[in-house]
């Protein structure tokens, strides 16, 4: 059984393509499941106690359309003693003022419900004005921004896996 549940939300297939990545640069299926969040069930969370959320910025700084669907789901998650990474697509120029939005929403959420935030992310290298995915001086996790900065991302998420090993202790 894979010791991480990595759940994710797509609009244009974008979000996706990041997940395998990440399940990619982790060993592969052995060590991430991937689910998508629009055919999972709150129970599906149960068997995993390192959670990686992927969720890209929609609009004007909304959910994507299936986790905004699946949100109030989350209030029937224990999520206490669960280590959860987040990541998330957008566009730091086009959407300057709620760049990464979307992972920063469910973060609060999430950590309401007693999950533990592991995979903070540097601000360094982006360029926008406001998100809600920050907390201090970091995000909450990965943003990839395939609009202006595609020639970083399989560095980004190479460089966030290796972090996680250590914070999910594998």
């Amino acid at each position: 059984m894979a010791t991480i549940g990595l759940f994710y939300g797509t609009q244009t297939g974008n979000t996706k393509i990041i997940a395998e990545k990440i399940q990619v640069a982790f060993a592969g299926t052995a060590v991430v499941q991937l689910h998508d969040i629009a055919a999972a069930d709150p129970t599906d969370f149960e068997a995993y106690d390192n959670l990686i959320i992927g969720c890209p910025t929609w609009n004007l700084g909304e959910l994507q359309a299936d986790w905004d669907g699946f949100y109030d789901e989350l209030d029937n998650i224990d999520f206490r003693g669960k280590k959860v990474a987040y990541f998330g697509a957008g566009d730091q120029v086009g959407y300057a003022d709620n760049f990464g939005d979307a992972i920063g929403i469910l973060e609060a959420k999430i950590s309401e419900r007693g999950g533990v935030t592991v995979g903070y992310w540097p601000t360094t290298n982006y360029e926008f004005r406001e998100s809600q995915a920050l907390r201090g001086e970091q995000f909450v996790g990965l943003l990839i921004d395939e609009e202006n900065q595609s020639d970083l991302t399989d560095q980004r998420i190479q460089q966030w896996v290796t972090q996680l090993k250590k914070e999910f202790g594998l």
